[in-house]
């Protein structure tokens, strides 16, 4: 088949630059001609919080990615409607995850659609924003409406798209795929000893962007009980801020436990996650809403055991009491976890359990699901 990609892609950073170059590649792999159209602007400035949009690696090899799409410019998205329906192709991905791409993916879509041939398929990571505006309930449907499919990353946005979608289109389910190209994991000591960490502690790693919705607070603050304070535990919080640090950095200090907390307020390149993921004993994703995340898939591809929070999709993936916990969103619940997880010695069986769990997460699960999605829309 004929297949495009519409989204992130490099020279964009993150994850959903990341995703969909390993879905590019997985297609590729079994056959398909396969082609990423990103942006030539993917948000103004005054949108982005981070540093930078951009990463410094290498073009990934192997794949097709032309910068085409400028998010706010309507003639823009006419032309590249029009350049995308002449391909002819079988299929269009397009992978969405925020509200202000509806105009600009909808418009793509209702042009392409004109070729009588090409099916639009919405792969949607968020369908409604874990920081919602008025924008949120405005721009959604006219995406929707230009879809001819949908495939979610987790059961609660399968059932978000259900609120925008009114003629019941074909809709499924596939779980985010696993990350595996990060590396391989490594000795914890040599780890350790490149990120100058003390092997003679045990770490918790909160990994990724911060931003407040991921409840980094709560994770501080279980840390601050009488069960992480007095312990031989760590936190490491690796990622870059996209809010104000000093928020955490006053919290950690009224609470005395400058010396529990290690923070790297930075993006962490694709070639040092292998670093943070080898080093650490469990993964904390103590988020307060949620759909489903790209963290927890790393973890499962360096089989490392999970802490999540009963939120969005996250406590579908992990099995509470086998292969991580699955707590309600309190720093107590998150403490006792933690306690039980070290005093009790779980890692063995744990990362036995996340070794058997991780098939569930292959990509050709995901292309499969959306072949059989292209076939329901025929």
């Amino acid at each position: 088949m004929k297949i495009i990609i519409v989204g992130s892609a490099h020279p964009y950073r993150g994850g959903l630059a990341s995703f969909n170059e390993r879905l590019a590649h997985e297609f590729v792999a079994e056959g398909h001609d396969v082609e990423i159209v990103t942006f030539t602007l993917q948000y103004p400035s005054f949108l982005f919080p981070g540093k930078t949009q951009f990463t410094d690696s290498p073009k990934p090899e192997g794949l097709s990615i032309s910068r085409r799409i400028n998010s706010t410019n309507p003639f823009n998205w006419m032309k590249v409607g029009r350049e995308i329906r002449d391909k002819n192709a079988d299929m269009v991905i397009f992978c969405y995850w925020m509200s202000f791409m509806a105009p600009s993916f909808g418009k793509i879509a209702r042009i392409v659609r004109r070729n009588g041939k090409t099916k639009c398929i919405a792969l949607v990571h968020n369908m409604i924003p874990h920081e919602q505006n008025i924008i949120d309930k405005i721009l959604p449907p006219y995406f929707v409406k230009s879809m001819d499919g949908f495939i979610a990353l987790s059961k609660s946005v399968a059932d978000d798209i259900g609120k925008f979608d009114k003629q019941g289109k074909p809709r499924t389910f596939s779980p985010h795929p696993i990350y595996d190209h990060y590396g391989t994991l490594l000795e914890r000591t040599e780890a350790m000893q490149q990120l100058g960490l003390d092997a003679n502690y045990k770490y918790v790693l909160f990994f990724g962007l911060v931003r407040a919705y991921k409840g980094l607070d709560l994770l501080i603050d279980a840390f601050a009980g009488s069960k992480l304070r007095k312990s031989n535990i760590k936190l490491i919080v690796a990622g870059e801020f996209y809010q104000d640090e000093n928020i955490y950095r006053k919290q950690i200090a009224e609470h005395g436990i400058e010396d529990k907390i290690i923070i790297h307020n930075e993006f962490i390149p694709d070639d040092k996650v292998n670093l943070y993921f080898s080093a650490a004993d469990i993964i904390a994703q103590t988020y307060k809403s949620a759909t489903q995340s790209g963290v927890t898939q790393i973890a499962f591809h360096f089989e490392k055991p999970m802490l999540v929070t009963n939120v969005g999709g996250l406590g579908e993936i992990v099995i509470n009491g086998k292969s991580g916990y699955v707590v309600e969103p309190k720093a107590d619940e998150i403490a006792n976890a933690l306690s039980d997880f070290f005093e009790n010695e779980r890692s063995n069986e744990f990362i036995q359990a996340v070794h058997t769990e991780k098939s569930k997460y292959a990509w050709n699960i995901m292309t499969g699901k959306i072949l059989g999605l292209y076939k329901q829309t025929k």
